[in-house]
């Protein structure tokens, strides 16, 4: 039964002083906890229920405030989150100087008219390429990453005049029509075949399996107008590039004419050690996909860029590519003092002192406990641990939500746990995530019929894992 406006103008008011309040009473916390949980199921999706870690009988956790490197539940139950929001949140929760930026813009303005020049998107695209690796120059904003990976594979298509492109098994570019063509995932693609055409997946890493595509398509007449691959793997489980690997996939393609395309969506921003994360291995793409923290944290933001001479097609029609909402002035702000807080707060530096500590850390707990934790890699903070089987790994997820640190599996490797904290995590926060990753670790262990010697259940784990 739909209901009548002035009941619909009744549910948004009583809504909108909720969100005004700065306290709300018990009453307003349980309404609003059994509120979220039937509109998901009704309104939403129920099938995201089962997959929330927050969701049980007892106790359902709605997230409700932040700050710095934690999150509160409407109760007022904290948590360290070694999330990130999938990589959106290097700079932290809420980071003041780009929270306050963006209130600053809204005051002035907030959405441009579309029709004339917005400064602030000059001023964004003229930082982008003073920090880009190369000659990269022009930049097109969008509001998410998978939009800037649609727009890449557009304007590579458009400078070279050929269909195909490449990209990797486990690789991950997001869910729209075009961008889910390079997605290597079976259960994301098979609901929406045939995709747009054209597109081939080789194993990441393998320079073999590359030379052999890119030579067979040249071969037969279908060349290739772009090779589309993270630097890092982020979704396929934190996966590595072999050492030279992205150095060859450069040679190959400027040997057969074609693109390389860096999605740097997730491993951008500084999260692994350094701003971008070609720059480890000296390479410049010619397309960069920049999206998740981007906007700081704190708006949905997004780009794709590139060198002046592939962007000439765009210039006689700027309108071949356009998106509404890419490039708003709030947007602007946001990203602007993003690149601002990552730079003056060395942000790069801190993820790869810290994720070097943290890495060493975890190794020690995957010698410890190696029937559960099975291996840890990473660059920087962007860390992921495989278990042996999807089970023990959603037990040490679990695990480690009930008792206060927030992680989260990959999308394409449900045995890998990521961590991806923000990048200027506290050492004490630090420390204490080791903590009760030990006793998760001793608790999953014993459950599964292994307990730990007496001496490793008297050891304390606060004192184990300080510096």
């Amino acid at each position: 039964m739909k209901k009548s406006t002035e009941e619909v103008l009744e549910d948004t008011r009583i809504v909108l002083d909720i969100i005004q309040k700065t306290e709300l009473t018990e009453k307003e916390k349980i309404w609003i906890s059994e509120t979220a949980v039937s509109n998901f199921n009704d309104y939403v999706n129920p099938g995201f229920l089962k997959y929330r870690k927050s969701v049980s009988n007892d106790y359902t956790a709605i997230e409700w405030s932040d700050s710095t490197c934690r999150f509160r539940d409407i109760h007022g139950r904290e948590y360290i989150d070694c999330l990130g929001g999938y990589g959106t949140l290097n700079m932290g929760h809420r980071h003041p100087k780009i929270v306050a930026a963006v209130k600053a813009q809204l005051d002035r303005q907030a959405i441009h008219s579309q029709e004339l020049l917005d400064p602030l998107r000059g001023l964004l695209s003229k930082l982008l390429a003073d920090i880009t690796p190369g000659d990269l120059q022009y930049s097109f904003l969008t509001s998410s990453g998978t939009e800037a990976v649609e727009g890449a594979l557009k304007l590579s298509r458009l400078h070279t005049g050929r269909l195909n492109y490449i990209a990797a098994v486990d690789g991950f570019h997001g869910k729209s029509m075009g961008s889910l063509g390079a997605t290597a995932n079976a259960d994301f693609r098979k609901a929406f075949l045939p995709l747009v055409p054209a597109f081939h997946h080789v194993p990441f890493g393998d320079l073999y399996s590359l030379e052999k595509m890119l030579w067979s398509l040249d071969k037969v007449g279908e060349d290739v107008a772009a090779v589309l691959l993270e630097p890092i793997q982020g979704e396929g489980g934190v996966i590595l590039p072999p050492d030279g690997y992205l150095q060859e996939v450069r040679a190959l393609c400027n040997h057969y004419g074609c693109l390389l395309i860096l999605d740097e969506i997730q491993t951008g921003m500084g999260r692994t050690g350094k701003l971008w994360a070609s720059e480890h291995w000296g390479v410049i793409p010619d397309i960069l996909c920049i999206g998740k923290s981007f906007g700081g944290g704190i708006m949905p933001a997004g780009a794709f860029m590139s060198n002046a001479k592939i962007w000439q097609k765009m210039i006689p029609n700027p309108f071949l590519h356009s998106s509404t909402f890419g490039g708003n002035p709030l947007a602007c702000a946001a990203a602007i003092a993003a690149i601002h807080v990552t730079l003056s707060e060395n942000l790069p530096e801190k993820a790869a002192s810290t994720g070097a500590h943290f890495l060493k850390r975890l190794q020690q707990l995957s010698c410890e406990f190696p029937d559960i934790l099975s291996e840890v890699r990473g660059k920087g903070l962007m860390i992921g641990m495989e278990f042996p089987d999807d089970d023990i790994g959603f037990e040490v997820a679990k695990g480690l939500y009930d008792r206060g640190v927030l992680v989260a599996g990959t999308m394409l490797n449900a045995r890998v746990i990521r961590i991806e904290p923000p990048l200027a995590m506290p050492h004490d926060d630090l420390n204490r995530v080791l903590e009760i990753l030990h006793e998760t670790l001793l608790e999953v262990q014993e459950g599964r019929g292994k307990p730990a010697s007496p001496s490793k259940r008297r050891a304390s784990a606060r004192n184990k894992y300080k510096q």
